[in-house]
């Protein structure tokens, strides 16, 4: 059975996506709201829960690994020098209510809670879809606002040592698929594309594509052989140090197809789904 939802997201009376609110996890998944099922248009999911590799990947949505020690991310936490260590150290993203809901997407209000329920994070998240050539577009912004009256370090696993792994933030966990193709304008493959710095990035199973836009400034978190998602590295070699009151936004955009679409469809759609640059 899957978690109760908060929202479902339509076009033209079509549900592409599922909010759910995922406050009944197991708190070692660390409980959140996140999108899924994300479907196509023609009616194909493009994201994944709870998979039995990492069950704490939760579709399409926020996490962070290290935030000042918590883990918000979900999962055994990497420790220096030891490896990946099951902890008591996990805490949960609340949803706190909607300032704006209706089919085409939401403006949502949420609490990020340390280990033991102190407010360290607080959030607004927008998440909006509308029509696109080819398919449909998807929009989520995260502004998040240290609540916690003093300097907070939100870090990864590389930037605790374990290099490449810097995933943290915005993250799609995609469904089993066959051969994929993932490229930008310049690269091709996972090794490549992993911890890249490009404006756009296709994914392509054959029978749907995703075409992803980001803010410019984090390097992109590619995994094709061990499982397959992909997101955007808030953390990627350094911790970001966000000061008492301080507010980070994140963006990404994504254009979710049916079928295969050519190099020069992704190009025009990313240069005009541009993101506004963080702060």
């Amino acid at each position: 059975m899957g978690d109760p939802l908060l929202a479902r997201l339509r076009l033209g009376g079509v549900p592409v996506a599922d909010y759910a609110d995922g406050s009944a996890l197991d708190p070692a998944l660390v409980p959140r709201p996140y999108l899924h099922p994300v479907r196509t248009l023609g009616g194909v999911v493009v994201s994944d829960a709870r998979p039995p590799d990492h069950p704490w990947h939760l579709g399409l949505g926020v996490a962070v690994p290290d935030v000042d020690g918590a883990n918000l991310w979900g999962g055994p936490t990497y420790v220096r020098g030891t490896g990946y260590v099951a902890r008591e150290d996990h805490g949960r993203i609340v949803h706190t209510g909607f300032d704006e809901l209706d089919d085409a997407g939401f403006v949502e209000r949420l609490h990020w809670l340390g280990a033991h329920g102190a407010l360290l994070l607080t959030e607004r998240r927008r998440v909006h879809v509308r029509p696109a050539d080819g398919g449909w577009e998807l929009e989520i912004v995260t502004d998040l606002t240290n609540a916690a009256g003093r300097t907070l370090r939100l870090g990864s696993p590389a930037t605790n040592g374990r290099a490449g792994a810097g995933y943290g933030g915005l993250f799609w966990r995609l469904p089993p698929a066959g051969e994929v193709r993932v490229r930008t304008a310049d690269s091709a493959g996972e090794q490549a594309v992993h911890d890249s710095v490009a404006p756009w990035l296709a994914w392509t199973d054959g029978a749907v594509t995703l075409v992803l836009a980001g803010t410019g400034a984090d390097p992109w978190f590619v995994r094709v052989a061990d499982y397959p998602g992909v997101g955007l590295q808030l953390a990627a070699r350094d911790p970001l140090l966000v000061p008492p009151g301080r507010t980070i936004t994140r963006g990404l955009r994504a254009l979710v197809a049916d079928g295969v679409l050519g190099e020069h469809v992704a190009r025009s759609w990313a240069d005009a789904a541009a993101v506004p640059a963080p702060r």
